[in-house]
């Protein structure tokens, strides 16, 4: 149904590990904004893209179904490592049209629609797949490029650039959190939530562990792609590499929007 290349940032091990560190800095944020939303046992609830499950395993415990949506059967191979009754795993490529045949008292979508050819008709979809009274909770760029580092890094800044071109050129939108809320109101929800998170974040902190693996991990597949030469791509990780010995340095992340909706 899908191969790994159908998958922009790859299902390989290292992202699936990334995707790990991922989840791991962004827990927290996540299950705030799940309590925020009403998430609680007895509820079925839809991971939309769930990768390797990791969300999913979390919500698996604060609600009473899981229903996980990805089109990597990798992805979801890796989430049925860790068996859950509770979760209930279905293979399916957005961008096709496809979903499962359920009715959710909830959603929850991180980072999904940004790689969709058609986001607003994915969100539809998501929309449709609740019930009355039904919350969905968003997690997407408004503005990626608020990654930088403080002092600067024109390194870093080129590598956020290349990114971003290569997600448009592939048909998504890094920042495509600034039309959600107006699709949102249009397909019938109340929007409750509408708020930015971006950290300024040390060595130190989970956040910058997720954005270092990121740099360290797709710097190949951009030259891969044709976006960065082998000589940029090592001079970014050199740069980077340095920048994490200064005092005092920060990385700024990427701007996220939170959204919450219901019915």
């Amino acid at each position: 149904m899908s191969s790994p290349a159908d998958y922009i940032l790859g299902t390989h091990d290292e992202e699936i590990q990334r995707l790990r560190l991922q989840h791991a800095a962004w827990r927290a944020d996540a299950i705030d904004a799940w309590r925020a939303a009403g998430f609680r046992a007895g509820q079925t609830i839809l991971d939309v893209g769930c990768g390797p499950g990791f969300a999913a395993l979390d919500l698996a415990e604060m609600v009473g179904t899981v229903v996980t949506i990805d089109k990597s059967q990798r992805f979801l191979d890796a989430l049925n490592q860790t068996p859950r009754d509770n979760i209930k795993p279905f293979l399916a490529d957005l961008d096709r049209g496809q979903f499962p045949d359920v009715r959710a008292d909830g959603a929850w979508c991180r980072w999904i629609l940004s790689f969709t050819r058609d986001p607003r008709t994915v969100l539809a979809r998501v929309a449709e797949a609740l019930r009355p009274g039904g919350v969905i909770v968003l997690h997407e760029y408004f503005d990626y490029s608020t990654w930088r580092l403080a002092p600067r890094c024109p390194e870093l800044e080129m590598f956020v650039r290349a990114v971003k071109q290569s997600w448009r050129d592939a048909g998504g939108e890094p920042d495509i959190a600034l039309s959600i809320p107006r699709w949102l109101t249009e397909l019938g929800l109340e929007l409750r939530t509408v708020q930015p998170i971006v950290s300024a974040v040390q060595p130190a902190d989970p956040k910058w562990a997720w954005l270092r693996a990121f740099v360290q991990v797709n710097r190949s597949r951009l030259v891969g792609l044709g976006y960065l030469t082998e000589a940029a791509a090592e001079e970014i990780w050199r740069s980077f590499c340095a920048m994490e010995l200064l005092r005092p340095v920060h990385m700024i992340t990427p701007g996220v929007l939170e959204i919450v909706g219901s019915f």
